[in-house]
């Protein structure tokens, strides 16, 4: 990894690490609940407080590129250079009920390509992040996907909450999967179950909807871990739309 890259990584795990801290130190006795379009879809004072703080920050790195976060609905020019694609609190039904398994994912976008992903899960102090072609990391150690096959395997999934009209079929599918493995789990959120694929603790993740905050950085992460990561149709996951997800190391088919 070249000097300039190098910076830059550290400058924008840096920024993940203080917003980290933010949500770790929230003031539990007012976070600021409101709804948002959905079922179960809510947003906190902190998850709007921790973008801000990430916009402000990651644009003072990066000056010229866009930004897309999750708590705010302006339109992007998704042809320039860089592009960050933020969520500041993934997993936020975690955070409203102190589940203590929410992150910031902080994902870049470099030429229309993933470039760049850190996912900070300040609960459990564990910083992942990859850059394009140099290798997934944890806390600063080289992380790989499993290579165990399905039937020893642990899937996660998502349920699609917000969208109702997939929940059955979420459903129908994790128990297609949990038949053929050992178990299956369900976090709620997309970006730690990501790194959890990419850092071998589990064997494979779906999810039939997701927005582009929600893998910008995990995406990153399993592929620079040797995993594979596509659509459920097996396509190419997109950079700034919303997708399906299946991502599994090389042993599943």
């Amino acid at each position: 990894m070249d000097s300039t890259t190098k910076t830059l990584l550290d400058e924008i795990i840096s920024v993940a690490r203080f917003c980290g801290d933010i949500i770790l130190n929230a003031d539990r006795s007012d976070i600021g609940i409101k709804d948002k379009e959905g079922r179960a879809n809510f947003v906190t004072e902190y998850d709007c407080k921790v973008q801000k703080v990430a916009q402000e920050k990651l644009q003072k790195i990066l000056p010229e590129a866009e930004f897309l976060g999750e708590e705010d609905n302006s339109e992007i020019d998704s042809s320039r250079e860089y592009v960050f694609v933020v969520d500041p609190i993934d997993g936020t039904t975690n955070f409203i009920k102190d589940y203590h398994t929410s992150c910031i994912s902080i994902g870049l976008v470099k030429g229309g390509k993933r470039y760049l992903g850190v996912v900070f899960n300040p609960y459990l102090d564990e910083m992942f992040y990859a850059v394009k072609g140099e290798g997934a990391y944890l806390n600063g150690k080289k992380i790989h996907v499993s290579s165990e096959e399905l039937s020893n395997g642990i899937v996660l999934f998502g349920s699609s909450p917000y969208n109702q009209e997939l929940s059955k079929a979420s459903f129908e599918l994790a128990y297609k999967y949990f038949q053929k493995a050992l178990d299956i789990r369900r976090s709620g959120s997309a970006a730690i179950d990501l790194c959890s694929i990419a850092a071998g603790r589990a064997e494979l993740y779906f999810e039939m909807i997701l927005s582009p905050w929600d893998f910008a950085a995990g995406a990153l992460i399993v592929e620079e871990a040797g995993g594979i990561i596509t659509t459920l149709e097996g396509e190419e996951v997109p950079c700034f739309e919303k997708s399906s997800i299946l991502a599994r190391n090389k042993e599943i088919l």
